[in-house]
C-alpha cells in the first residue's frame, strides 16, 4: 500500500507525541544498590519528557537520535496517556526500537483502522525521514514493531501504530503467514509476537514491559539498503520484562530474518537469550531504569520453563 497522510485526522486527534534529543546515561555499574532501592547509575536522564524513565525504555542513544512518545487522549489505559514510544535515528532515517507496555487494560476491538502507512511529519523535521515509502513494492513487507494487534483498545492507539516510525522492512516468511496452499506457514516474528502477547498478565496489577526492534547500527547486521537508502535489518530482537507479585523476571528473543523458510516447526526456545546476551548482540542497554541490583539479577539469566519455552 502507498504512503498516505490524513490531514483531517491529524488536526483533531489529540496525540501528544513529544520528539526530543536526549543525553545518553552513564554505563552500568556493579549493581551494589539495595534491593528495590534508589541506586541506579545508568538510568535515563530526563531532558524533556519524563516518560523516558518508564521501565519499558532502554538507554537512550542521544546525538541525532530522538525519542517520539505517542500519546492518546484518555488516561483510562495509562495514567500518562502513553501509547508507545520510538527511538528514531535522524541520520539513518530509521527506527532503532519501539517500546510499550502490556497489561489487561490493553484489550478492545479496534484493528487495522487505517489502510496505509503515514510519515510522522508532526514530530520529525523535513530531511529526517524519507518522503518515499521504499518498502512498498520492494519485496519486503511493512513490519510493525509495536504491533497493531497489541494496541486494540482505542482507534487512536491503533492508528498510531501505522506511522512509518514504527515500521521496518521484513520478509513475508518472517513477518507474515499463509493460511492455505502447499506453502502455508507462519513467520517466526509472528510466532514471537503471539508468544509475547500470550504473556500479558491476567492480574490487573501486573505489567509486561516490551522493547523490540531491528539492527541498524552495524553493517554486518544489515541485509541491504533498499534503493541504496532504507536499511533492512538482518536481525530482530525483543526484550521482555515481567513485573508481578513475585517480583521481576526477563527474557529476550534474537532472530535472523530469512526470506526462504517459515521456521514454524522450530521451538521459540531456540531463539531465547538472556537480556545480558541481547545487550551484547545489539549494543542496547535494556531496562536501564530498574534499580541496578534488580537489573543485574534479572538480566544475567532466564529460565525457559518459567516462560513456557
Amino acid at each position: 500500500m502507498g504512503l498516505m497522510r490524513i490531514d483531517w485526522f491529524n488536526r483533531f486527534l489529540l496525540v501528544v507525541a513529544v520528539a526530543f534529543s536526549l543525553a545518553a546515561c552513564s554505563s552500568d555499574d556493579d549493581g551494589d544498590g539495595v534491593q528495590g532501592g534508589g541506586t541506579n547509575a545508568n538510568m535515563n536522564v530526563v531532558d524533556g519528557d519524563e516518560a523516558v524513565t518508564r521501565l519499558e525504555f532502554p538507554r537512550l542513544k542521544g546525538g541525532r537520535s530522538v525519542v517520539i512518545v505517542y500519546r492518546t487522549n484518555t488516561r483510562s489505559y495509562d495514567d500518562d496517556r502513553v501509547n508507545y514510544a520510538v527511538e528514531w535515528d535522524c541520520d539513518k532515517k530509521s527506527q532503532r526500537w519501539s517500546c510499550y507496555q502490556l497489561h489487561q487494560g490493553y484489550t478492545g476491538s479496534y484493528s487495522r483502522v487505517v489502510d496505509g502507512y503515514m510519515n510522522d511529519t508532526e514530530n520529525l523535521a523535513e530531511g529526517d525521514y524519507y518522503d518515499t515509502d521504499y518498502i512498498y513494492g520492494s519485496g519486503y513487507e511493512h513490519g510493525h514493531i509495536c504491533p497493531n494487534a497489541d494496541r486494540k483498545y482505542s482507534y487512536d492507539a491503533n492508528y498510531q501504530t501505522f506511522y512509518m516510525t514504527n515500521m521496518q522492512p521484513q520478509y513475508h516468511k518472517f513477518n507474515g503467514y499463509t493460511n492455505s496452499g502447499p506453502d502455508r506457514g507462519e513467520g517466526l516474528w509472528v510466532r514471537m509476537e503471539n508468544q509475547v502477547r500470550s504473556w500479558t498478565p491476567r492480574n490487573s496489577t501486573d505489567t509486561l514491559y516490551v522493547c523490540k526492534g531491528g539492527t541498524i547500527d552495524n553493517e554486518d547486521q544489515i541485509i541491504e539498503r533498499i534503493d541504496g537508502k532504507l536499511i533492512v535489518p538482518r536481525y530482530f530482537f525483543m526484550a521482555i520484562l515481567l513485573k508481578n507479585e513475585m517480583g521481576y523476571r526477563a527474557v529476550g528473543f534474537w532472530a535472523e530474518q530469512k526470506s526462504n523458510e517459515w521456521r514454524d516447526d522450530e521451538p521459540l526456545s531456540d531463539y531465547a537469550v538472556s537480556i545480558d546476551e541481547l545487550e551484547r548482540l545489539t549494543g542496547i542497554d535494556f531496562f536501564c531504569n530498574l534499580p541496578d541490583d534488580i537489573e543485574d539479577s534479572v538480566e544475567d539469566h532466564y529460565v525457559p520453563k518459567v516462560w513456557g519455552l
